[in-house]
């Protein structure tokens, strides 16, 4: 049996090594940076978008939009599979592929003046590919939607105390927004913020056995009709009303719980209680229905790599960064510390006695197959006072392994339920924040694309295109949650997610042939483009022959296997126009290669 604190120590270690040696080795070898170049956020400096930010905010920032719920609910998931699939995964992944897909982007990116990867595809490999990774773009970001809100969905239902808590934050944002809109003080508005959130937290037990509680008790159907709905609010609504607020404040509970994580695995270092290896390393799993190859590679994306992070590494980052060499610590560094938050997260699931995890994680009548007795499960469902037995989705088992853990200090032995609670308000709240963010960029990408047959679509401040726009994201992320269970929803967002790094990696690949010293240096991105492209497109395969379009299984739907199908066509259309573009950089003397245009020296508009 192992214990939590050999996995911390040897992460951290593989990490800074990694970091100190690999990192420096991609960003001014590979990459060639230069400080004495001028970054987008100088050249097109406007106050507003293009903004010099110091390193460490910058990374900060960075951090805060990448690290949403994936790198705690994926590994939770994966961990049917014992403790050692996923921690290889997690080390392996983010060193050879996360950490060099986020800079590669995040470098790109900036030497097209900050645009998006889309713009990048169509102007490094042509109008095709930027078109199909647009629409690539458009799926993922849908799907993202519906997998991240399953979790909540599981999280919430049957549990007035933390939809309560919860729904509180929404009043809480706004009038936060509103202080600071007309004016108010800042730090004023903060303090009142987490109070009041902490208060709502606090209120739980008081309100859950009465009237009050009772309205806030909704079945999984419910919740799963109330989020689009409140998603269309909140990408509608200005953003200084709702997102940004909600945004802010939970930056604040992300850092607690992060940080309890840390102090939780590190001091008290609990035992690993999962085996190494399960049973269901081949397949029939009762959390996830695939084999631990492909599975665990789309399983666990954020915390060993994301395509959702080309979203931020191409969107608000690059026009924040103050010089090339700060790629390193935002991009390469913010990496690798969200590694270190999956490993954590991973810990404390696999810290539950397996038969807990399962109960937890798998449909009652699925775990009454297993044959296992849970062990710890009927104590923590006393203190915490409600009932925890197939709430899947990951959040609710990270909830309890942290309860855990931290009520094994004698202190806080009394205190299960506000522990439980809190960090599902967290999650929650975490999710929703990226929510929130997602709707409103599924809706530009919506507008934007409509836009080239409706021009006045294309204005995002012409009310009618954004709430039509905003219905439209909201109506198709909706129908993938009401459609599926997380087994099949969460695989479809592991798939087009790993998809979208597949395309960064690609990305990158054609800027490193155009503008690196040695051609050899592409392989830092073909090696793990090479592994992910195909074991992407194996999951999907298998997905759609085993589960999408097998009546027998639990997971049947067809509108997922049609989904999947176009994305792994896009993602194959996308490889050959990238294909065609390496054989001419090949074929190409260095001169040449390097007399393509820099498009960081282009001028500003």
């Amino acid at each position: 049996m192992e214990n939590a604190l050999t996995l911390v120590i040897v992460t951290l270690c593989i990490l800074a090594i990694c970091y100190r040696f690999y990192g420096i080795f991609f960003v001014k070898k590979v990459l060639g940076t230069d400080d004495g170049a001028v970054t987008p956020a100088h050249a097109l400096e406007d106050g507003r978008n293009y903004v010099p930010t110091k390193k460490w905010v910058n990374a900060g920032q960075h951090f805060a939009a990448i690290a949403a719920a994936g790198p705690l609910v994926g590994p939770v998931l994966a961990a049917q599979f014992g403790y050692l699939p996923g921690f290889v995964w997690l080390l392996a992944g983010c060193v050879l592929g996360g950490a060099v897909h986020d800079t590669v982007v995040l470098f790109a990116s900036m030497k097209h003046k900050g645009s998006s990867l889309s713009e990048v595809a169509k102007a490094e490999l042509g109008p095709v590919a930027g078109w199909c990774t647009a629409l690539a773009m458009l799926f993922i970001i849908t799907i993202t939607m519906a997998g991240l809100s399953m979790v909540v969905v599981h999280a919430l239902e049957r549990n007035p105390w933390g939809t309560f808590a919860v729904f509180m934050t929404i009043p809480i944002a706004i009038l936060v927004g509103l202080y600071e809109r007309f004016g108010g003080n800042v730090k004023i508005a903060t303090y009142f913020g987490l109070a009041a959130i902490l208060a709502s937290v606090l209120a739980g037990p008081y309100i859950q056995d009465t009237a009050v509680g009772a309205w806030f008790s909704y079945h999984k159907e419910a919740v799963s009709l109330m989020l689009p709905a409140y998603a269309f609010l909140a990408s509608a609504l200005p953003v200084w009303l709702l997102l940004t607020p909600r945004g802010y404040l939970s930056s604040f509970m992300k850092i607690g719980v992060f940080g309890a994580l840390v102090v939780g695995v590190v001091f008290i270092n609990p035992d690993i209680r999962m085996p190494a290896l399960t049973e269901f390393v081949n397949g029939g799993g009762p959390v996830l229905s695939g084999p631990v190859w492909p599975f665990i590679s789309i399983t666990i994306a954020c915390g060993a790599i994301s395509g959702f992070h080309a979203f931020i590494g191409s969107g608000t980052t690059p026009k924040l960064t103050d010089k090339w060499n700060d790629i390193l610590p935002v991009a390469f560094g913010m990496m690798l510390v969200e590694c270190v938050v999956a490993v954590l997260a991973l810990i404390a699931a696999t810290a539950l006695p397996m038969a807990d995890y399962f109960a937890i994680n798998a449909a009652p009548d699925v775990f009454a197959n297993l044959g296992m007795a849970t062990v710890e499960l009927p104590h923590l469902e006393q203190e915490i006072g409600m009932d925890l037995a197939g709430r899947t989705g990951g959040a609710v088992t990270l909830a309890v392994g942290m309860t855990f853990i931290f009520t094994k200090i004698p202190w806080f032995s009394t205190l299960a339920s506000y522990f439980f609670q809190f960090v599902i308000m967290f999650e929650a709240v975490f999710i929703l924040t990226a929510v929130d963010s997602g709707t409103r960029v599924a809706r530009y990408l919506i507008q934007d694309m409509v836009g080239d047959l409706y021009a006045p679509m294309k204005r995002i401040d012409w009310l009618p295109g954004a709430l039509a726009a905003s219905v439209l994201a909201c109506l198709l992320w909706g129908y993938l949650l009401n459609s599926g269970d997380i087994n099949s929803v969460w695989a479809l967002f592991g798939v087009s997610n790993q998809m979208m790094a597949s395309l960064g990696l690609m990305v990158g690949a054609t800027i490193i042939l155009r503008l690196a010293t040695k051609r050899i240096y592409a392989l830092t991105c073909l090696v793990p483009l090479a592994y992910l492209y195909v074991t992407v497109n194996y999951a999907g395969y298998w997905m759609v022959a085993n589960v999408y379009l097998n009546p027998a299984a639990k997971g049947y739907n067809p509108v997922n296997a049609a989904i999947s199908v176009i994305m792994l066509v896009l993602g194959v259309v996308i490889l050959a126009t990238s294909l065609k573009r390496w054989k001419s950089l090949l074929a190409a003397k260095g001169a040449e290669r390097q007399a393509l245009p820099d498009f960081a020296a282009a001028p500003a508009e």
